[in-house]
């Protein structure tokens, strides 16, 4: 049986990393600048070797209530968000100055539970990381905390990278923690725990194995990293845990420092390309001869090579693809409602705004949301 080998961070093509609350604040000196700085030369080398890199950061409320000197007790949910309000500008300013002199732009992304469920809002999200990194900007990812409630708060910035991860089409997630791996128990109270190295599938006995949290400023113990694990191995990322303290973790982790790999279940693209095959489609779009020839290049698929629209469905629903003689196929995820669709189907992309009164986007499904 071949020996399964480890992740290569040096080789990740798309890099999300999450840095832990009790990483980035010190309770009584505030924000650890020097550990910043030596992390912002992490992001300098990913990026110089061609990595798109994202970083979901922790640390708005810790950083805000310093500021607004409301200790170290359990916080309001109103505190909390009024916390996070003076704390998120100067999370983001912090990033800011840190990756600038580099010649770095970073960009903010604030996003609830609902804009993962609301498949609308998962698309503008995706979109918009899209374009940032299409860009070359470095999103700095942040649950929103002054909106967020219980009802709908992530609960951790673990299972949020995650989300990030899978949205993002991340092969690699790194969470940048209070401890160096997946313990088979709780290392602080058993002195036999064990750290696995690497994590071919998350199993029964595994998920048994998950304890509480640990660190006094962050939420995420490691019930909340396997769930983050397995949603991101779902989504054919791979995902690493491993102790963030030391100035340059990402250079340590690259170098053989302590940590666990969960490995993924294939490629980003593939897992989406299996999700988007699963769905049930809301309904058809038939297709010119030439649209055919297109898809089958790889191309998206635009308004000009549909000659009709059937069924009721929302921007990014799935519809079923059709040839002119109404043969499926494959599977999309649309861009347009069904009103839309048939308002702009047959024309140029150049005609949408005139049609539709806004500028939309020129595919009507983008071949990353299609499977032919």
């Amino acid at each position: 049986m071949a020996t399964l080998t480890p992740p290569d961070i040096t080789k990740a093509r798309r890099l999300v990393v999450k840095i832990g609350s009790a990483l980035l604040v010190d309770r009584k000196s505030g924000l650890r600048q020097d550990w910043l700085a030596a992390l912002a030369l992490d992001v300098v080398a990913a990026k110089a070797r061609g990595t798109d890199v994202v970083l979901v950061s922790s640390g708005s409320i810790a950083l805000g209530r310093k500021v607004l000197g409301l200790g170290d007790g359990i916080l309001t949910l109103e505190q909390s968000q009024a916390a996070a309000a003076v704390g998120q500008i100067r999370l983001a300013r912090a990033y800011e100055e840190v990756l600038a002199p580099h010649g770095i732009t970073t960009g903010q992304i604030l996003v609830t539970l609902e804009d993962t469920t609301d498949r609308r809002r998962y698309l503008n999200s995706r979109a918009t990381t899209e374009t940032l990194l299409g860009l070359g900007v470095v999103p700095i990812v942040n649950e929103n905390d002054t909106v967020a409630t219980d009802e709908i708060r992530f609960g951790d910035n673990d299972r949020l990278a995650a989300q990030i991860a899978v949205t993002a089409g991340a092969d690699q997630l790194v969470l940048l923690s209070d401890v160096d791996g997946f313990y088979s128990a709780n290392p602080k109270q058993d002195a036999t725990a064990r750290r696995f190295d690497l994590i071919e599938a998350i199993t029964p006995e595994i998920e048994a194995m998950a304890g509480d949290a640990i660190s006094g400023l962050s939420k995420g113990g490691m019930k909340t990293k396997l769930m983050a694990a397995k949603t991101a191995v779902a989504g054919g990322c791979a995902m690493a845990i491993m102790e963030g303290s030391v100035l340059r973790p990402l250079k340590a982790l690259a170098d053989g420092a302590a940590r666990t790999w969960f490995l993924p279940m294939g490629d980003p693209q593939a897992a989406r390309k299996r999700w988007i095959s699963a769905m049930k489609p809301r309904g058809e779009l038939r297709l010119d001869a030439g649209a055919v020839t297109a898809l089958q290049a790889g191309k998206s698929l635009l308004p000009a090579g549909v000659t009709s629209v059937s069924g009721s469905f929302g921007r990014g629903e799935p519809v079923a693809i059709l040839s002119p003689e109404g043969v499926v196929l494959g599977k999309g995820l649309v861009r347009y409602t069904a009103a839309e669709a048939k308002a702009i189907a047959g024309r140029r992309s150049g005609d949408i705004a005139g049609i539709l009164g806004y500028q939309g986007r020129a595919a009507l499904v983008h071949r990353d949301d299609m499977v032919i």
